[in-house]
């Protein structure tokens, strides 16, 4: 079965638009076009395609995604450099979730005081103490 460009892009939720930016960007050189010149996608381009959106979605750069599709097109005699980089891609986004893990616990311990039945004294609390910090310090208030 083939897959029309449309098709692919209602199924990962992208535009048209943005597949063929990528394919101009060289990431999809293993997509045949039809006679008409149109792209078609095999079930095996999906499987292709699905690695370079969830690397793009995860923060990897299109430039890096080029290198790995160009090494994936090489063979299997770059399967040890193809680790490393995703191993490195693997190692970047572990990064980000320890980051995103404490701006979500610090969002979560605002969220507890704003459901707080002294929210209110929590909070003026909070806005006096700011406001003795800048007193103390010689510091305008901000507006």
């Amino acid at each position: 079965m083939s897959y029309t460009i449309n098709q692919v892009a209602t199924m990962f939720d992208i535009s048209a638009y943005t597949i063929r930016f990528y394919d101009k960007e060289g990431l999809l050189p293993f997509v045949s076009r039809n006679k008409s010149g149109n792209r078609e996608f095999t079930e095996s381009d999906l499987n292709l395609f699905k690695i370079i959106y969830c690397l793009k979605n995860t923060g990897m750069q299109i430039k890096d995604i080029k290198k790995y599709i160009d090494l994936c097109m090489e063979g299997t005699d770059t399967i040890n450099v193809r680790q490393k980089l995703l191993t490195e891609h693997r190692n970047e986004i572990m990064k980000q979730m320890e980051g995103l893990k404490e701006n979500l616990s610090l969002i979560d311990a605002k969220i507890e005081i704003y459901k707080s039945p002294d929210a209110v004294k929590i909070v003026n609390e909070q806005l006096k103490k700011a406001y003795n910090e800048k007193r103390k310090n010689n510091l305008q208030q901000a507006l």
